[in-house]
């Protein structure tokens, strides 16, 4: 074992000091190269991929283009076709470019009426994978969603109501855009003072006086938004607190495999 070995690095030394010799000379070159291409144990010596073959590399110590192997039509990477790895959106949402939106308001089971506020819908939004969108998504999507709307706008473009037997009235939805009614630190919320907070009596600073915590002002409101003939418009604000109909967004994600042709 250890005699073939030998034999094939002795081969292998021969055929590069050959090359190595001769590689100056242009003429001799070629018919060194000729040679010696059988002479490394059996491989072939080439600037071209052959099977069991040796690969060269060119003067720029890269191997030439040629010898890459290209890819055409390709269906599948790693196991994942096109469909699994490309950005899509999730079924049931509006494709705008780089990001879904529901293609109907959120639907609410009957246990969950009355309950959807801007804390919940929040919350059912992240559930869903999504977000709450903004009052500018909602609008700039006013074209290529059906969101909802008055009356008397189109039922091909918006969201209305088509039913008189549970009443016909102009519908809006909520969006994550907040405003303030009023001014002060309150305005927004706040956590209020505990009870049992204590001052700090390095500096000789006295308790603080305990106070209620305003987690959802009615100070703080949500901007809404209707179709308005699909140019989109504000339909006022509400408190954060009161329920209203809404919708999520998503990004688009690999492998959602949407429906949704838009």
């Amino acid at each position: 074992m250890r005699e073939c070995s030998s034999r094939r690095s002795g081969h292998a030394a021969l055929a590069i000091s050959i090359v190595a010799l001769v590689g100056s000379s242009t003429g001799l070159a070629n018919a060194a190269r000729h040679a010696v291409v059988s002479a490394i144990d059996g491989h072939r010596i080439s600037t071209k991929p052959h099977a069991g073959g040796v690969l060269l590399l060119g003067k720029n110590k890269k191997f030439a283009a040629s010898a890459i192997p290209t890819v055409s039509n390709a269906t599948h990477l790693s196991g994942k076709t096109l469909t699994d790895i490309e950005p899509s959106c999730p079924p049931a949402t509006v494709n705008l470019g780089t990001w879904c939106l529901m293609d109907s308001p959120y639907p609410l089971t009957n246990a969950e009426a009355g309950q959807n506020d801007y804390f919940w819908a929040s919350k059912a939004c992240v559930k869903e994978g999504g977000y709450l969108p903004t009052a500018a998504q909602l609008i700039g999507a006013a074209d290529r969603v059906k969101l909802e709307s008055t009356i008397h706008d189109s039922q091909l473009t918006a969201t209305i109501p088509l039913d008189p037997s549970v009443g016909l009235k102009d519908q809006r939805e909520m969006s994550a855009t907040l405003v303030t009614t009023a001014a002060g630190s309150d305005a927004a919320g706040s956590e209020g003072v505990s009870v049992g907070s204590t001052g700090d009596p390095r500096t000789g600073e006295p308790n603080p006086v305990p106070l209620p915590a305003v987690p959802a002002p009615s100070t703080l409101q949500y901007v809404t938004v209707y179709s308005n003939g699909t140019k989109g418009g504000f339909a006022g604000s509400e408190p954060v607190s009161q329920p209203e109909n809404f919708r999520c967004a998503f990004n688009e994600i690999s492998g959602a495999n949407t429906s949704e042709e838009g």
